[in-house]
Parts: C-alpha cells; structure tokens; sequence
C-alpha cells in the first residue's frame, strides 16, 4: 500500500482566472494532472467499512477505484466506476459530492474530505482520451422503450444495455442528453463531454430517436403495442415555476429553464447565433439554487454589465453548491439576501404606443425580509419587514424558483397516478408506477431535484426492469 498522503486538505483543482473566465464559455475547472491525482488518491484511506459508498445514490465502489488510481491503473480505475454509474465524466463535474459521498469521508473529520469527484472526473477523461469503448453484450431478446434522454433515462438505459437488452431512448428535444446539454452550461459541463457519454451508450447498442414527444409523436401505450415490453419515463421536469407577481408577462422576464435553454441547447452565445436572447444591461436571478448561479453566471458572459442574485433567506440558506456561490462571487456576481421581489416594473408611453421601448423590463420593487420559524422542512421561514419596500434596477429577470414535470405524459396515459404536484407516483425502490409494465423515476417523479438522485433512480428501475423480464 502506497504512503497515506496526510496533507488535511484536498488537492486544489486548478480554475481558469476568474476575470477572464466571466467574459468565457470555456470550462472553468481545469482538470487534476496526473500528479494532482496521485496526491489526491493518497488521501484516501481505503476504510474496510467506506461510508462514503453508502453516500453514493449509485453506489460506486469508491475506495476501490481510488486504490486503482494509486496503482497508476486508470483503466482499471474506469473499470470500477463503470459498474455502477454510465455517466462518471458528467457526475464528476456536476454532481453536489460535498452532500453526498464526500459528507461521510473519514477524512473529513479533521480536514477536508477526499476529493472524490474531481478524481472521477480525472478518471473518465483519462479513459476518453484513450478512446477505449466497452464491448456489447450478447442480447438477450428483450426490448425496452426509455422516455428521456436525461441523466435518469441516460442510466436506465445503460444498466439495460449492459444486461442485453435491446433499449430505444426517445428525446423530445434534436440533441440526447436532457437537462445535461439544456440546462447546464458549456462553462461547467461542456456538450462534448455529454456527448461522449451518449457515444459511449451507443457502443452498448442503445439507439436513440430524437425529436420524438411522447404524448404527441407516440404514446406510452403505443409503445407497449409496439412490441416493448417495458416503458421507463426519465422524462424530467422542464415545467417552470414562476412566483406570481405583477409584471412576469413584461418582455425582458424568463424563466431560467427558458433562459439556459436559449445559451446552452440553441447557441444564443455564440456571436453568428440567430437565437434571440437579452444581453447586457443589468440582470436579476430570483433563486438561490444551483439553476439561479447557472443563469447569473450565463449573463456575464453574454454580456451583462452588472448581475445580482435576489434570494430570499439568508447565505446560510443557499441551496446551491458552496462551489458554485463561491465561483460565482470571484466572477463578480452581486447578491442580496434576505430580499423578495413583489412586484416587477415596466416602462409605458402612454403618448406614444409605438415607442420601442413599450413594455419592457426596468427593474423590481422589492421588500426586505427576516428570518422566523422554522417551515416543514426545518429552515426558518422568510417573512416580510414592514414598511422595508425598495425598487432595484434591471434590464432583464430571470426566474430560477425550480420547476415541476410536464403534465402532457399523464393526461395522454391512462392509468398513470401522478401525486398533487405533477410528480408520478412509483413504488420505493422499483420506480414502478400504477400502470402495468411502466416505470418512472428522476424529476418526473420528485421534481427538480440532483443529476445523481435522477440516476440513481434509472439505476434501481433498471434492475427492476429486468427483474421483471428475465
């Protein structure tokens, strides 16, 4: 066994300069070296009982992989990982480890946890650059229709085709990849990269039909005539919220899953885009999740001279990655907290109504708030400070409040349960639905919720899937 490295904080992960990258889609995190990796694996202490794994909603074998990585075997290390998760290249960038595996690493008890996500991601592109591709398995006669291409259907369909079966993925949208190439930008997880993990399903015999709505171009019922014997909806949750308050029809308002989509999946950065998208001028993000620090941080680099983040409650409360607040900040995004928009405000010409500047965004009228009891959830509830009304200035207003599943799947599928929030109904642990043969999991069930959650709900159906038909 190598020389346990003692240093009690993780290996820096190397980032472009923040002044230049706030201006670039370029990706932010530079990447280990192979000596960063080698120091980072030393951390590991290769527990006999790793509660890291238990924090792994797909149960990779951490300290195994680790260990192969001190060993200096990096296909072997890509080996382990593959087992467990189709998507390692994804997960190591954008998946909140620090909650997760990392939150249980021994390590972390005196010092920083060990960096287990950056070591994922260093693995998987080492394992792209040797452009290594898994053999196909031998089939085993059975076929399954997947509903999604996101990170939830991307799985499913994955640990199927590993166990031989023949899996179609049908995508509404031109490019596979779901909420990977619409809602995350190219500047924290480039489409490349999202790509490459579609290629290498592909080499599994997975096929992929795009363009396809279900509920439109087919149904699930359709499906199932057609001859697969099992359907698993990854559909996602790409219906956005939005809070309700005068102003949110004013040109210059969108919702952020609008808002990304326009950058990421439709190329509004690119400079000979004909995708229209607002730029410049001052930005305000209602949110203070990982989707309000995405859009901030799009705006800047589209162009905006000022971007402020309004949220609610206090820092403390941020649901978004420590990471991303902190990348956010060094790239010069404001943030008021314990602020709550009521109202956004528009410019009239009452003399002239042909005036171009009719109907558009000129800021927000905002109320500060304080910290009361706690809600169900066990944060303390927002509440308003009487006479504490101010107006903040902008240009645009991007809503990133979260966003619930599309209702159209349920309204063209008979017998499928969906609880009061839109959200479909399955058995824990099986993602089986009310419907015979149908599977569900990822944000179609619970919401907007993590990329690793979605895939570890694809991982169980698919085990259940099989379980069923084989």
């Amino acid at each position: 066994m190598a020389k346990v490295n003692t240093d009690p904080k993780k290996t820096p992960m190397p980032l472009l300069d923040a002044a230049a990258r706030a201006r670039s889609f370029d990706e932010v995190a530079v990447g280990y070296s192979d000596s960063d990796a080698a120091n980072e694996a030393a951390r590991c202490l290769n527990c006999k009982n790793p509660a890291c794994v238990g924090g792994c909603p797909v149960g990779i074998k951490i300290p195994d992989f680790i260990a192969k990585i001190r060993e200096g075997d990096i296909d072997g290390a890509y080996r382990v990982i593959s087992m467990d998760s189709s998507l390692p290249a994804v997960c190591g960038r954008v998946c909140p480890q620090e909650t997760q595996c990392e939150s249980r690493c021994v390590r972390g008890i005196k010092g920083e946890p060990v960096g287990i996500g950056r070591l994922e991601r260093y693995v998987a592109d080492r394992h792209a650059a040797s452009e290594s591709r898994a053999e196909r398995p031998a089939p085993n006669g059975h076929r399954v229709a997947v509903i999604g291409s996101g990170p939830s259907g991307l799985t499913c369909a994955g640990d199927l085709a590993k166990a031989g079966f023949a899996v179609t993925v049908f995508e509404a949208l031109h490019t596979p990849g779901g909420v990977l190439v619409y809602g995350i930008p190219e500047f924290r997880l480039p489409k490349s990269i999202v790509a490459r993990e579609v290629d290498d399903l592909r080499a599994l015999g997975v096929n992929f039909m795009t363009n396809m709505i279900i509920g439109k171009t087919l149904t699930i019922d359709e499906l199932l005539d057609d001859g697969y014997e099992a359907v698993y909806i990854g559909s996602g949750a790409g219906l956005p919220m939005f809070m309700g308050i005068p102003g949110e029809g004013l040109k210059g308002v969108y919702s952020a899953n609008e808002y990304l989509t326009r950058s990421n999946l439709m190329k509004a950065y690119r400079d000979d885009s004909a995708t229209p998208i607002m730029k410049g001028g001052s930005v305000a993000v209602i949110g203070g999740g990982n989707v309000a620090m995405d859009a901030a941080r799009t705006a800047l680099r589209l162009g905006a001279e000022k971007v402020t983040i309004i949220y609610r409650r206090s820092e403390k409360e941020l649901p978004a990655r420590r990471e991303e607040v902190e990348h956010a900040k060094e790239e010069g995004v404001e943030f008021r907290f314990l602020c709550n928009p009521t109202e956004i405000i528009g410019y009239t010409n009452p003399d002239d109504r042909r005036d171009p500047k009719n109907g558009f965004v000129t800021g927000l009228r905002c109320i500060r708030m304080e910290l009361g009891e706690p809600d169900e959830r066990g944060r303390r509830r927002p509440v308003p400070v009487a006479g504490s009304e101010h107006e903040i200035p902008a240009d645009t207003v991007i809503m990133a409040l979260g966003t619930t599943p599309n209702p159209l799947i349920k309204s063209t599928t008979a017998g499928l349960e969906v609880g009061a929030r839109g959200g479909i109904i399955v058995a824990d642990g099986t993602g089986k639905t009310s419907k015979a043969h149908v599977y569900a999991g990822g944000d179609a069930v619970t919401g907007a919720a993590t990329v690793i959650s979605a895939m570890g709900a694809g991982k169980a159906a698919a085990k259940a899937i099989a379980a069923e038909l084989l």
